[in-house]
């Protein structure tokens, strides 16, 4: 018990320490929240009122931005779920594959959907499919880490009495593992593609298409109120995903 509180302190001290350090890293001092005040004066008198008139002009941007994000996060999960069986442990039929799938997901996890989409926006051109194949590699990377470790803490008694009864380990796997990792799986589905409608908006920065290429223009043009509605409308996508993600949990479940 002394041992275990010993441990506390000393976790206790470095998370202390940690802090301070970041702190003093990133300049964070408690006096510059005064200027916050400054903030609320500039969104008040310059972002408001919204410009209304120009809503009729976003519905195709904001659909742009909602289709790049569906397709880039629903295609990842594609091609992520049957990585993710070879990628797990307990389901890889090869220890040589297993370590390289799980190096091949960190690689693509690691490198920010900006990135990938500068370079295709080279390759590619000016457009949303490049901000689709940024968004697609990125996620690949990141379902499958979450799917391969859903496929880990998976029961194994189900696998067992498939196995029992002759049948082969892919069937074993569909049927045994599928059914009670599937929830989790569509709950980190729709939580990737709210991502990805944010993430859609800075590919639109860098001239990835939708919503986030006009907002960017209308920021740089100093249109504050335009770039509100601009700001309304993402947040009435992403509440919606949000929604319509529940629902369907809701009827899997």
């Amino acid at each position: 018990m002394t041992w275990l509180k010993k441990r506390a302190w000393v976790y206790g001290l470095l998370l202390v320490v940690f802090t301070w350090w970041s702190m003093k890293k990133t300049e964070f001092e408690w006096s510059k929240f005064q200027e916050f005040g400054n903030a609320v004066t500039f969104v008040r008198e310059q972002f408001y009122p919204p410009s209304w008139d120009i809503s009729p002009n976003l519905i195709d941007p904001a659909l742009v931005t909602l289709a790049i994000a569906f397709l880039g996060t629903f295609f990842a999960l594609l091609i992520a779920v049957p990585l993710s069986f070879a990628a797990a442990k307990n389901t890889a039929a090869n220890p040589v594959l297993y370590y390289l799938l799980r190096f091949f997901l960190s690689i693509l996890r690691s490198i920010p959907e900006i990135v990938f989409g500068l370079i295709f926006v080279v390759v590619l051109g000016l457009g949303p499919f490049p901000a689709v194949i940024a968004i697609l590699l990125h996620n690949i990377g990141v379902l499958g880490k979450l799917i391969s470790e859903l496929i880990e803490a998976a029961d194994p008694g189900p696998q067992e009495a498939m196995k029992s009864v002759g049948s082969g380990r892919r069937i074993g796997n569909l049927f045994a593992v599928v059914p009670q990792i599937w929830p989790n799986v569509l709950s980190h589905y729709f939580y990737r593609f709210e991502v990805a409608i944010r993430t859609s908006l800075i590919l639109g920065f860098i001239g990835g298409g939708g919503i986030g290429q006009q907002l960017i223009n209308d920021f740089n043009s100093f249109n504050y109120t335009a770039v509100t509605v601009e700001v309304l409308f993402i947040m009435v996508l992403v509440i919606a995903v949000d929604l319509f993600g529940a629902f369907v949990r809701k009827r899997v479940i």
